[in-house]
Parts: C-alpha cells; structure tokens; sequence
C-alpha cells in the first residue's frame, strides 16, 4: 500500500475506534437507545468507507498493477484466473 494510501486507511481506522469507544461509553452512561443505533449507523458507515478504500487499492495495486512496480510488496504470485477469482470472493465478502 502507498504511504499516502496507508496515511488515510490508519487515519479512517483511529476514527472508526473512536466511534466505537463513544459508543461503549453511551451503553455504559445508559444513553438513549436511538442516538446509540444513530452511531452505530455512523460506525457502519465509516467501516463501508474503510472497504471501498481498501478495495480500491487492492485493485489497483494487486490486480491491475500485478507483476509490475505498482504491485503491492506481499501480493501473491498469482495466474489472471486466480487472481480474478480472488477478488470475486473479496468482493462477496466485503458485499454481504
């Protein structure tokens, strides 16, 4: 992952904690149930965000840049049939 790219995902993660950790304070304070479910919306929200992201860059770097300079460090030697398989089961993951 890029380092501009790494920078914005671990950026998205501290928020996505943050929300999460104001959320177990509300459940702790006893807070009103819909303002607890308006934050969990924000959570899951924030967390479709974070895949769309990650997503996005797992395309570009391990899928369209595969077997050249933009290819992510760890990414797998991979045939095209593979590689495009691969993608489809995280892109039904990531989906459901």
């Amino acid at each position: 992952m890029k380092s501009e790219a790494r920078t914005k995902v671990e950026g998205r993660m501290k928020r996505i904690a943050g929300q999460v950790a104001g959320i177990q304070r509300m459940i702790a304070e006893d807070r009103y149930c819909v303002d607890i479910l308006n934050q969990i919306s924000a959570v899951r929200s924030a967390l479709d965000a974070l895949g769309v992201e990650l997503l996005s860059n797992h395309v570009e770097c391990c899928v369209i840049g595969h077997g050249t300079e933009k290819q992510h460090a760890k990414a797998k030697p991979m045939k095209p049939e593979l590689l495009l398989s691969e993608l489809r089961t995280a892109l039904s993951r990531f989906l459901k």
